[in-house]
C-alpha cells in the first residue's frame, strides 16, 4: 500500500499556483497509485479561503481512487468545524482514528499547547494504537529537536507552535509520524522505537525563504519514506563568483548557471566577486544591464556585489605583491585567498 504525504500548501484562490500545486500532486498520486493521500495541516492559507474553496475541493478530490486524510494546522484550524463536508473520499481526522487495511492513522491537529500538556496528549495516544496494523501519527507542529531556524516556518513570526521533541514518541507503537509545518525542505529522522518522522516541506515555494525544487513524500507502508521531486514552481538561489583572472566571460558564466535552472523556478541572483572591465571590454554598468536583459523574467530579486578592479590589477604594487606570493610557492587555494586579500585591501585605499 502506498502513502502520499505533503502539507502546507496555503491554498488561497482558485486556479492560482498553489492550487495547480495541488492538481500536479493529485495526478502524481493517482500515477503512483496510492491508496492514501495525506495532508497534515496548512491545505489552507486562512478559514474563508477553506469556506471560498471548498465546493472546488469537493471536486478535486473526488474520483481519485485514494482516500483524503487531513488534519489542520495553525493557520486553517478553524477550517473544518461544524461537520462541513469536503467529499466523500475525505476524511478530517481529529479525535477518532482511520483504519484501512493494515494500517490505522491517527490525527494530531493543531493546537496552541506545549511542554507537559502536549507531551501527556501524545503519551495518551497509547490508547488508540494498535498492535496489529502499521500505525502511522499525522501532526502539525514544531520538531525541537531539528537545527531549524525560525523562517524555515514560512511567516509565523514569533512563538512555538505546537513544539514536541522525537523523545516524547519513546514507547508508543508508531512506525510513521507524518508532520507538517516545516516548509524549507524534505526532511527524515528515525525513532529510537525504529520508525520514521518526517517532514515533507512545503509542495510549492511560500516565501522566498523556501529555496530549491519542492518535495513530497511518497513511500510503501513497511519501507522507509521517499522523496519525490515536483515540478511545480519554487525559487532557486543562484549565487555567480566573478574572477577577474579565470578567461570567461561574465555573461557566459551567467548564461550557464541559468540554463541549469528548472522551468519553473525563479533565481534569487547574487552577482559578486570582481571584474576587469579594461579586459571583458564591459563597464559594470553595461554588464548590469546585460544581465538584465538575459535574466528578463527569471528572477524574483537580484544583487549586484561585484567590483571593477582593473586600476587594482594594474597598480604596481599588486602585481609585485602576486609576483613574490606565487614565488612562494603556495597552494592554489591559497593563492586565490591571500590575492582575495590583497585585493579588497587595495580596493578600500583606492576606491
Amino acid at each position: 500500500m502506498k502513502v502520499l504525504h505533503t502539507a502546507d500548501i496555503h491554498l488561497r484562490e482558485y486556479q492560482d499556483e498553489r492550487w495547480k500545486a495541488l492538481q500536479e500532486l493529485i495526478e502524481i498520486g493517482k500515477q503512483n497509485e496510492v491508496s492514501i493521500f495525506v495532508i497534515c495541516g496548512d491545505l489552507f492559507n486562512e478559514g474563508i479561503d477553506a469556506e471560498n474553496l471548498r465546493p472546488y475541493i469537493r471536486g478535486i478530490f473526488s474520483n481519485t481512487g485514494f482516500k483524503v486524510l487531513i488534519i489542520p494546522g495553525n493557520h486553517d484550524r478553524d477550517s473544518y468545524k461544524g461537520g462541513m463536508y469536503f467529499g466523500e473520499a475525505v476524511f478530517i481526522l481529529s479525535s477518532s482514528p482511520f483504519e484501512y487495511e493494515n494500517i490505522r492513522v491517527v490525527g494530531m491537529p493543531f493546537e496552541p499547547i506545549q511542554g507537559e500538556e502536549l507531551l501527556r496528549k501524545i503519551r495518551a495516544l497509547n490508547k488508540v494504537l494498535t498492535g496489529d496494523k502499521k500505525n502511522i501519527l499525522l501532526c502539525h507542529g514544531e520538531l525541537l529537536d531539528a537545527f531549524f531556524s525560525r523562517t524555515d516556518f514560512g511567516e509565523e513570526g514569533e512563538g512555538r507552535y505546537m513544539p514536541f521533541r522525537l523523545s516524547y514518541f519513546e514507547e508508543l507503537n508508531i512506525d510513521y509520524v507524518l508532520a507538517g509545518h516545516f516548509h524549507s525542505k524534505f526532511d527524515v529522522w528515525r525513532l529510537e522505537n525504529g520508525g520514521y518522522f518526517v517532514y515533507p516541506g512545503s509542495p510549492i515555494s511560500i516565501t522566498q525563504r523556501e529555496t530549491g525544487q519542492r518535495k513530497v513524500n511518497i513511500f510503501e507502508i513497511g519501507d522507509p519514506p521517499k522523496e519525490y521531486a515536483l515540478d511545480t514552481p519554487h525559487f532557486e538561489k543562484v549565487v555567480i563568483e566573478l574572477d577577474p583572472f579565470v578567461d570567461q566571460n561574465p555573461l557566459e558564466i551567467t548564461k550557464t548557471h541559468f540554463e541549469k535552472l528548472h522551468p519553473k523556478a525563479k533565481a534569487i541572483l547574487t552577482v559578486s566577486g570582481y571584474i576587469n572591465s579594461e579586459r571583458i571590454r564591459t563597464t559594470e554598468t553595461d554588464l548590469v544591464s546585460e544581465i538584465e536583459q538575459m535574466t528578463t523574467g527569471k528572477c524574483v530579486e537580484k544583487h549586484y556585489e561585484f567590483r571593477d578592479i582593473r586600476r587594482i590589477l594594474e597598480d604596481d604594487l599588486f602585481k609585485s605583491f602576486m609576483s613574490k606570493i606565487r614565488q612562494a610557492g603556495y597552494e592554489e587555494d591559497k593563492i586565490k585567498q591571500l590575492q582575495d586579500v590583497a585585493i579588497r585591501a587595495m580596493m578600500k585605499v583606492q576606491l
